[in-house]
């Protein structure tokens, strides 16, 4: 199981006492939310680094880059 870490963010004091008033059930509900539309962002970042890194992939290989230029050029001191 993944380890939740604690954030804080700011709120409007009506929402900061809706949420202080809530039941632990109904908080556990509001983090779950939170949690899922924080990950959803993550996961757009992910899928767009993703495709940012196969566009360079395809432009260096239509230049004429191959994976053993490309070892050579890493291992180089």
């Amino acid at each position: 199981m993944e380890t939740m870490q604690e954030i804080t963010i700011e709120v409007s004091p009506e929402v900061a006492e809706a949420y202080q008033s809530a039941s632990p059930q109904e908080r556990k509900k509001i983090q779950a939310i939170v949690s899922i539309l924080l990950q959803k962002q993550v996961d757009k970042d992910v899928a767009f680094l993703r495709e940012l890194m196969d566009e360079i992939s395809d432009r260096a290989k239509a230049r004429g880059l191959t994976p053993e230029i490309l070892e050579s050029i890493l291992n180089e001191p």
